[in-house]
C-alpha cells in the first residue's frame, strides 16, 4: 500500500492516479468530518472536492507524514468560512421490519440508539473538545496530526483531549451510558 506521500508525488510527477487513489482514500471520511461543520452532507461533499482541489492546484511541500492532516486543516478552515450558511436536516431511512430480520432490527436499534446518544453528547461539548476527540478517535489521527489540523501543541491537544473525555464521560452518564470508557 503507497503510503500518502508517495501518491502525492505521483500526482506532482503526472499520474492522476495518485490523486484518485488519495480521493478514495480519505474522501468519504473527509466529507464525515466537514459534514460535522455544516450539518448538510450535499455541501460537504462539495466542499471535499474543493479542499482536494486546493490541494492539487497549490501543490504545497508536505512534509513525511503530514498529506492528510494538511488536507483536514485546508477542509477546515473551508468549513468555518462557509459555516454561516443556511443548514438543512436529513432523514435516516427506516430499517425492514420482517420477521426474519426482527432480532436483527432490535440489536440494530440498540447500536443506532447508543450512537444517536454519542453524536448528541458530542454535540453538547465545547466545539475545541468536540472537534479534537472527533479527529484523535473517529478519523484515528496521531495527537500531531490533530495539533496541526487544530493549530495546537501536542500537549495542548492532550489536555483538549482528556477534558473532553471526562466532559463527555459525564454527558452520556447522565443519558442512562454508564459503562463510557475513556
Amino acid at each position: 500500500m503507497n503510503s500518502d506521500e508517495a501518491l502525492y508525488r505521483r500526482y506532482l510527477a503526472g499520474d492522476e492516479q495518485g490523486l484518485s487513489e488519495l480521493m478514495e482514500r480519505y474522501g468519504n471520511a473527509l466529507t464525515l468530518y466537514i459534514n460535522g461543520y455544516l450539518h448538510d452532507v450535499h455541501e460537504a461533499e462539495d466542499l471535499m472536492i474543493e479542499a482536494f482541489a486546493y490541494l492539487f492546484l497549490k501543490k504545497p511541500t508536505i512534509r513525511d507524514d503530514g498529506l492528510r492532516a494538511y488536507l483536514y486543516k485546508a477542509a477546515r478552515h473551508m468549513a468555518l468560512r462557509r459555516k454561516g450558511r443556511r443548514q438543512r436536516e436529513f432523514c435516516m431511512e427506516m430499517l425492514p421490519e420482517t420477521a426474519d430480520e426482527r432480532a436483527l432490527v432490535e440489536e440494530v436499534a440498540r447500536t443506532k440508539e447508543r450512537h444517536r446518544v454519542l453524536h448528541a453528547c458530542m454535540a453538547e461539548l465545547n466545539a475545541t473538545y468536540r472537534e479534537a476527540l472527533y479527529l484523535l478517535y473517529f478519523e484515528e489521527m496521531s495527537y500531531a496530526q490533530t495539533g496541526v489540523v487544530m493549530g495546537k501543541t501536542v500537549r495542548q491537544i492532550t489536555n483538549i483531549a482528556y477534558r473532553g473525555k471526562i466532559s463527555l464521560r459525564g454527558l452520556l452518564e447522565r443519558e442512562g451510558i454508564m459503562d463510557a470508557q475513556s
